[in-house]
């Protein structure tokens, strides 16, 4: 076998350039944009496929310095973790507060049957938990981050397993939302009209991102915040692995520590935190950490996993269906903003927040009334406030089973 390596420069570079490339593909071919396909995973898995035929074919195999990925990994996840901002629940009222519980306990249940159904098949149930609130309600940027932790305690292949998983919930989860709201519509012969909810209304005017240009100086105090933060977290994850033999990657560390700094701000007003720029590093960190993480798997090694995944997302399919038809759609109200809804709940609950809200609009055109509930009340949950008990239990089942 012949290995082409490179450097950490030339890691970056070319992942730069495939992320760049994702995001041209994604401009001009029309299915990639409406399933939400993130250009990483566009320009990076396209890469592992080459990387795969190379190794096959011409017997040649690609390795890469991946050192900037853990640090980038790690600034991301702090960058949610100061976006996140508990007082939205408070705003937020009754029904995003029953939404989000419904997405906090879809992300138990999607770990409990991972792992469950992983061990019924003789597999290590950490393979379970990859298939689950992992890559599905994770996504991209959870699997990315947690399938190397799950192959340090012995899991061979879990991030190509967790990412594989991720492409199918994003693609499953842009296909099916649109269709099951169309589906409770038809069965329950539900009213075309949406509700006023003037508090929410004024929640989304409250929490919309300033229009302050993003200027030099803006970044650097956001990465200066952001840096800080990876340093806490950094210890703190240290910390408890060696004294309580306590298992919290170092990225959850950074964005609790990002959490409780975002709300005590908030309180006392210390840092000068923009939205605006906090979402510009964190697009580019996770841009490049993505890319990485992608244009590295390993595809090969699902061939000794692919029967035992594709059973598992089968059943994690079925039961979101099944939850949103049976369960969310009275729980919501039993009407056409709950059947909007429905269809959010699945977009982000297999694929991703953007998922989420293709669906949604996907249903409010078809039927021409816009819901102002569900674009509100979905991608606060879905993108901002699922995190803050996702991330803990997949944390703990790590700890666990690992």
């Amino acid at each position: 076998m012949n290995v082409i390596s490179f450097d950490v420069m030339t890691t970056t570079t070319l992942a730069a350039l495939l992320l760049m490339l994702g995001m041209y593909l994604q401009r001009r071919i029309p299915v990639l944009h409406q399933l939400c396909v993130p250009a990483p995973v566009i320009g990076g898995f396209g890469f592992a496929v080459f990387a795969w035929l190379a190794r096959d074919w011409a017997q040649v195999e690609f390795k890469f310095d991946l050192s900037l990925q853990s640090p980038l990994m790690i600034a991301f996840f702090a960058t949610v973790g100061l976006g996140g901002s508990l007082a939205l629940l408070k705003k937020g009222g009754k029904v995003l507060g029953v939404y989000l519980v419904a997405c906090w306990l879809l992300a138990i249940l999607q770990n409990t049957l991972g792992i469950g159904i992983a061990s019924l098949l003789g597999e290590h149930p950490l393979l379970g938990l990859m298939a689950g609130a992992v890559s599905l309600e994770g996504g991209f940027g959870a699997a990315a981050a947690f399938g190397p932790e799950a192959e340090a305690l012995g899991v061979t292949g879990a991030t190509t397993a967790a990412l594989a998983a991720a492409t199918f919930g994003m693609v499953a989860g842009g296909l099916l939302g649109a269709p099951v709201a169309r589906l409770l519509i038809k069965r329950h012969g539900v009213s075309i009209e949406a509700e006023q909810v003037h508090e929410l209304e004024a929640l989304k005017e409250s929490e919309k991102p300033s229009r302050e240009p993003v200027t030099g100086t803006l970044l650097l105090k956001s990465v200066a915040v952001v840096l800080c933060t990876m340093v806490v977290g950094l210890w703190l994850s240290g910390n408890l692995r060696e004294h309580f033999d306590i298992i919290l990657p170092s990225y959850v560390g950074a964005m609790f520590v990002a959490i409780v700094i975002r709300n005590l701000n908030e309180v006392v007003r210390l840092l000068p935190l923009s939205d605006s720029a906090n979402n510009v590093v964190g697009d580019f960190c996770l841009g490049i950490f993505l890319t990485m993480a992608m244009m590295s798997l390993k595809l090969w090694q699902l061939a000794d996993l692919g029967g035992s995944l594709i059973i598992i997302l089968a059943i994690q399919t079925l039961a979101i269906i099944l939850l949103a038809y049976f369960l969310m759609f009275r729980l919501m109200g039993g009407n056409y903003d709950a059947a909007v809804l429905c269809a959010g709940f699945v977009g982000h609950g297999l694929g991703a927040t953007p998922n989420a809200v293709a669906n949604m609009g996907a249903v409010c055109d078809r039927y021409k009334v816009f819901s102002h509930k569900a674009f509100i009340v979905a991608p606060l949950c879905g993108a901002v406030l699922i995190d803050i008990v996702a991330i803990p239990a997949i944390t703990w089942c790590l700890n666990v089973f690992g």
